[in-house]
């Protein structure tokens, strides 16, 4: 599969210089999906089949490669969007910031102790490196903070110490850290941890400070209101598939929304419609739902206010459990279901390629 940064980071010169940017990881191996039904199969058969492929196909020497991409926005290119770029849900379209190819890296050895390499493992976004930061990301800024924070429950305070978390080519690290059960690396000694101290120990790099941020009121942002676009994207999105893949799509969706109240398939039905009449319609058919019988009144959510009063639309007469829905037209599918995967799986390795990234 593809990797992707999701979040916007940010990459800052020598001169202070920034842009946002984000990262992409294709799959040079292409990309192929189970269908729902072949899924069942797989699932009942082993859990883990996508790690079994990934370290079989290792052991066999197959390694596989991904090549690694950045997108670059200039501040002023953000600030003129009609888009918030910093936004999880968005993409940042291709033909406006092109992809810019970085390099390559193999997967060629596995790990010699799954739980020290992997279980142990303790991905942390407030990690960085000199040049690379944040962005205004809400999302990321929060993770920032949470991810080491659950590292510290579910790990250990010194997991930063475990060979797989710990930074290579840093000859003083000097982290604030000191301490905590599990210490095994000398903890620093008898250097003091603290600044401002008599010792010149733990100096502030002055010429690391990146730019300030724009922003606003920290108290309560109440984002809805710089960006509440929510359909523009899945639309596009929707319009890219072929009639194959849009009925997979209702079938799939039909599936497993299983035995969700009224309230919440009618909203979704309204939600897809939204994004593309005929998104809305095969929805709506793949639930055995009758279109007429939907609420297809646009729903803003320009606002906290607008938001809670789209969600607690149905709510006095929609909040009653379904049936879960067999849609018609997958009724006669076969054991393998309904395969829309190309011929060729490594054509889409090259993202201009690919048509579903927009």
């Amino acid at each position: 599969m593809h990797g992707f940064s999701s979040h916007a980071y940010s990459m800052v010169n020598a001169d202070n210089e920034r842009v946002w940017v984000q990262f992409h990881f294709r799959s040079q191996q292409g990309i192929q999906n189970l269908t729902d039904q072949e899924a069942e199969i797989v699932n009942a058969n082993t859990r883990e089949s996508h790690q079994a492929d990934l370290y079989n196909a290792i052991e066999q020497g197959k390694y596989p490669k991904w090549k690694m991409y950045i997108q670059v926005m200039t501040e002023e290119e953000a600030d003129q969007l009609d888009y918030n770029p910093f936004d999880l849900t968005k993409v940042w379209y291709k033909e406006d910031f092109p992809f810019i190819e970085v390099g390559e890296f193999e997967l060629n050895k596995n790990p010699e102790n799954y739980f020290q390499d992997v279980e142990e493992a303790s991905f942390n976004p407030a990690a960085q490196v000199p040049g690379i930061g944040i962005s205004p990301d809400r999302m990321l800024q929060t993770r920032v903070f949470a991810y080491q924070d659950a590292a510290r429950y579910r790990v250990g305070v010194n997991h930063h110490q475990i060979p797989v978390n710990s930074p290579r080519g840093v000859k003083n690290p000097h982290p604030y850290s000191r301490d905590g059960q599990g210490r095994m690396d000398g903890n620093l000694g008898s250097e003091v941890h603290y600044t401002p101290n008599s010792y010149g120990n733990y100096t502030d790099h002055k010429s690391m400070e990146y730019p300030p941020m724009q922003g606003g009121n920290v108290q309560n942002f109440d984002f809805r209101e710089d960006d509440h676009d929510y359909y523009t994207q899945p639309g596009m999105l929707f319009r890219k598939m072929t009639k194959e893949q849009q009925l997979v799509l209702f079938e799939n969706t039909a599936r497993n929304m299983g035995d969700s109240t009224l309230q919440i398939k009618h909203r979704h039905i309204n939600n897809c419609y939204q994004a593309d009449p005929n998104y809305g319609a095969g929805v709506a058919k793949a639930l055995g739902i009758d279109l007429k019988d939907v609420d297809l009144t646009p729903t803003p959510r320009d606002s906290e206010q607008a938001n809670d009063e789209a969600n607690a639309r149905g709510y006095e007469t929609l909040n009653v459990p379904t049936e879960p829905a067999t849609p018609e037209t997958a009724k006669d599918l076969g054991p393998e279901g309904r395969d829309t995967n190309i011929e060729d799986p490594s054509y889409l390795a090259d993202p201009m390629n690919d048509p579903f990234l927009l």
